[in-house]
């Protein structure tokens, strides 16, 4: 997908784009093959696959929500994907960029600095750490292709308030999000909406899932996360 194809598809499911949008998305992209020859940020290389799987893949999560100025939260962030996409396309959010991986941080704090971006916070730390001192206080908690949907619940839906919605972007794994349905409600959640869409030009599938939080979470969660893998929240467990 070249910036043209990306901008076209944008216009036809009526997510909103202009010049300033553009620019700031190609001072990304450069910023990243640069730094990406010298530290390993994303297998990720080639112009049109950085329009395609990291920028479309992240923005195309406003055709199902609509965001406004809410506080979000993205884990297990990366190189920036999806939040750093959605706070350029929505300067009105205030995003914490979280991730274990200091290499990926330091990139996305250069990268503010570059962009003259603020309201975005770089954490490197781990979501269960980082839930201690900042449980539900979140509108929005998203992740996209981080850990199994059983897990990664556990370390997202305990930020959120209780009304806000965790939002991951997965794979079509259907076995996946039924084995999760126990986590999500014992940590006070309910799947609202299921959206299945195809990641254009290579054809494969997505599911976007708007999971609300009804409930507050027990403060037993999150667990250690070598809990949480070795006994993870599914029918019979706890």
């Amino acid at each position: 997908m070249n910036k043209e194809e990306f901008i076209e598809l944008l216009k036809k499911e009526n997510i909103p784009i202009n010049n300033k949008i553009i620019e700031q998305l190609d001072t990304y992209k450069e910023f990243l093959i640069e730094y990406n020859e010298h530290t390993n940020l994303t297998a990720i290389k080639k112009e049109e696959d950085i329009y395609l799987k990291h920028f479309y893949d992240s923005v195309i999560l406003a055709k199902y929500y609509h965001f406004k100025d809410e506080k979000v939260l993205d884990i297990g962030t990366g190189a920036g994907f999806p939040g750093m996409v959605l706070k350029i396309f929505f300067p009105s959010l205030k995003i914490t960029l979280l991730d274990s991986n200091n290499k990926k941080i330091k990139f996305l704090a250069e990268l503010c600095v570059k962009l003259g971006i603020k309201d975005v916070e770089t954490i490197c730390e781990r979501a269960e750490e980082y839930c201690r001192n900042n449980r539900e206080t979140y509108d929005i908690v998203t992740s996209r292709a981080v850990s199994d949907l059983t897990i990664l619940s556990e370390l997202s839906i305990p930020f959120l308030k209780k009304g806000g919605y965790f939002i991951p972007l997965k794979g079509g794994n259907k076995e996946e999000f039924a084995s999760a349905q126990v986590a999500i409600t014992t940590l006070g959640g309910i799947v609202e909406k299921e959206y299945d869409y195809t990641l254009p030009i290579e054809d494969s599938k997505r599911t976007i899932l708007l999971i609300k939080k009804n409930k507050n979470t027990p403060s037993i969660y999150p667990r250690p996360y070598s809990k949480i893998v070795k006994n993870p929240l599914k029918k019979g467990k706890k």
